[in-house]
């Protein structure tokens, strides 16, 4: 078979693989609620008293007459189409609930995946191709961050930049993209500090190994330019495994954003899906719970597809 037949059988096999466990995790948020003690409408209700009128509007809405798998069927082919039903809170569309706040979970996502893993290569490159005192430095400073909980760092970063300094705001999400990147900043780096020092430690090792292999040892002994070896071997060859860990450490941002947005008050997917847990709005909780599994699933579906790119010896044998 033709290495493009071997790529698109891989890329095949992947998207069908991340479909099968969206569909199984869409159950699992689906279930949730009636698995939860108690009785469902009491639980749908808030526990609040509730009119024979809202009775019947609740149990119309939830499909609570028919049976459980033809609720869940109803209930994914609406979600398919965007259609997340209305709050019980506000009593209003979800989706209306959930489009202001995605673009600023998502900007906030893209600043923390940049920083995490732009700096996290750039420490890992400096230490890897470091003397051994400097690379010590280095693997305890990441040792530290690592250890760091996300939410003890949000406070450090608002008490010093924010209240101390004065450089940055304590709240809120900023209006237009210039300032809504200032507000950001510090979540970001809250966000993506303990994952870029994972990243940096991951290809700080990576490099080094790299440095030392034989083909590297040769390449210097034919006179290469020491910045060509870096480049085509060295980081070459330890790209696979960084990409790897990056990968990973961004999709685990997705559940970490929710500690940092409720930390810095960003009105985002995050702090939204904390406040629906408190007021028990299982529609929005449904709804957002949805969209992380989902993008968590495309995240690490991008990965496995990159990491084959990377290393063609795997295509042929995911392939078969």
């Amino acid at each position: 078979m033709s290495g493009g037949g071997d790529t698109a059988r891989l890329v095949g096999k992947q998207v069908a693989a991340a479909l099968v466990a969206l569909l199984l995790s869409s159950f699992v948020v689906f279930s949730a609620l009636y698995v939860a003690p108690g009785n469902t409408l009491k639980f749908l209700s808030g526990g609040r008293a509730l009119s024979p009128q809202a009775v019947r509007e609740i149990s119309r809405q939830y499909r609570l007459d028919e049976p459980f798998l033809a609720r869940y069927w109803h209930w994914l082919g609406d979600a398919v189409q965007g259609n997340f039903g209305n709050s019980l809170v506000s009593k209003v569309p979800v989706t209306s609930l959930l489009g202001p706040r995605i673009g600023t979970t998502a900007l906030l996502m893209v600043m923390a995946g940049v920083m995490t893993i732009a700096g996290g290569i750039l420490v890992g490159v400096f230490a890897g191709l470091s003397g051994p005192r400097a690379r010590a430095v280095t693997h305890n400073l990441s040792t530290l961050a690592m250890s760091m909980p996300s939410f003890v760092v949000a406070s450090l970063l608002v008490s010093v930049f924010a209240v101390g300094l004065g450089w940055f705001p304590v709240f809120g999400d900023g209006s237009g993209l210039p300032d809504q990147i200032y507000h950001l900043f510090l979540p970001a780096i809250a966000l993506s500090l303990g994952g870029g020092a994972y990243v940096g430690r991951v290809a700080s090792v990576s490099i080094e190994q790299a440095a030392g292999s034989e083909y590297v040892e040769t390449a210097r002994a034919r006179g290469f330019p020491q910045s060509a070896i870096v480049r085509r071997h060295v980081l070459r060859n330890a790209l696979i495994p960084i990409t790897t860990v990056a990968g990973i450490t961004f999709a685990g941002l997705i559940a970490t954003s929710v500690v940092v947005e409720t930390a810095f008050g960003v009105e985002g997917l995050g702090a939204l899906l904390v406040q629906s847990v408190l007021t028990k709005d299982f529609a929005v909780v449904q709804a957002i719970s949805l969209i992380l599994v989902t993008s968590f699933l495309v995240v690490n579906l991008a990965v496995d597809l990159l990491y084959a790119r990377l290393d063609p010896r795997l295509r042929g044998a995911r392939a078969g």
